[in-house]
C-alpha cells in the first residue's frame, strides 16, 4: 500500500473521530445540559451530571488533538498540488485549533463556580449560576470564531482538491459550499443584532450541508484513500515544470 494511501485513510480516521468526539460533546452531552436562557435550570442540570459534563470537555480535547493531527495530514496529501496553499490551509486549521483550546478555558471556569470552592462564597448562588451561564454563552462565541479559521482552510482545502487529479472534483466543491456557509453563519452572529430570530434558518441552510460535504470527505479518505496513480502523474507534471521555469 502506498505510503500516501496510508496518509489519506489515517486522515479519514481522524476525521470520523473529529466528527464523533464533536457530535458527543457539543450536540448529546452539552445540548441536554444546558438549558437555553435559564441558568438555574442549566446550573442544576450540570451539578447532576457533573460527570458528563467533564466528560464532554474531555471529548473536546480528543477533537482539538485530532484536529492538529489532521492539519498536518493535508499538507502532506495536497502539498504536490501547491505548496504554498497547502501550508495555508494547515495554518489556518491550526488557528482553529488553538483558538478551540483556548476556548475550553470556558467551560473549566463553569466547573469552578459551580464547584463551591470556597473563594466563590462571595458569590450567591444566583450570581455563579449566572456566570456559570456567561461563561457557557462565551464558549458558543469562541466556538463562532474558531469556525471563521476553519472556514478559510476548508476552502484553501476545497480549491486543492478541485485542482488535485487524484480526489474526485465535487468533494472540492462541497468544501467550498461548506466555508460559505460557516462564514455566512459566523458573521451574521456577530453582525446582527437580531440573530436569533434567523438562527434556525442558518443552522439547516449552514450545517446540513457541511455535514454532508466533510462526512463525504471523511468517507472517501477511510475508504478509497486517494488515487496513487493519478498523484504520482500530478507530482511528475509539477516537477517536470518547475524543471521547466528554472531551466
Amino acid at each position: 500500500m502506498n505510503v500516501n494511501t496510508k496518509t489519506a485513510r489515517t486522515a479519514g480516521v481522524l476525521y470520523i473521530i473529529i466528527f464523533v468526539a464533536g457530535i458527543v460533546a457539543d450536540f448529546i452531552i452539552r445540548a441536554s445540559l444546558i438549558v437555553p436562557a435559564d441558568a438555574t435550570a442549566t446550573a442544576e442540570n450540570i451539578m447532576a451530571s457533573e460527570g458528563l459534563f467533564r466528560l464532554s470537555i474531555a471529548s473536546d480535547f480528543t477533537m482539538i488533538l485530532s484536529d492538529v493531527a489532521i492539519a498536518l495530514l493535508f499538507y502532506v496529501l495536497l502539498r504536490p498540488v501547491n505548496n504554498t496553499l497547502a501550508l495555508m490551509a494547515a495554518f489556518f486549521r491550526l488557528a482553529q485549533a488553538t483558538t478551540l483550546g483556548i476556548n475550553l478555558l470556558n467551560l473549566l471556569f463553569v466547573t469552578q463556580l459551580l464547584g463551591g470552592a470556597d473563594y466563590l462564597a462571595v458569590f450567591d448562588a444566583e450570581q455563579s449560576n449566572a456566570l456559570a451561564l456567561m461563561f457557557l454563552d462565551g464558549h458558543a462565541t469562541g466556538y463562532r470564531i474558531a469556525l471563521v479559521f476553519f472556514a478559510i482552510s476548508i476552502a484553501v482545502l476545497g480549491y486543492l482538491l478541485i485542482k488535485a487529479d487524484y480526489f474526485p472534483t465535487i468533494l472540492g466543491i462541497g468544501l467550498l459550499v461548506a466555508a460559505l456557509g460557516y462564514l455566512t453563519d459566523s458573521f451574521a452572529n456577530f453582525l446582527l443584532t437580531n440573530y436569533e430570530d434567523y438562527q434556525s434558518m442558518l443552522e439547516v441552510v449552514v450545517f446540513v450541508p457541511a455535514v454532508i460535504a466533510e462526512l463525504a470527505l471523511a468517507l472517501y479518505l477511510l475508504i478509497k484513500g486517494v488515487n496513487v496513480q493519478r498523484q504520482d502523474e500530478g507530482i511528475a507534471l509539477n516537477t517536470s515544470q518547475a524543471e521547466a521555469m528554472h531551466a
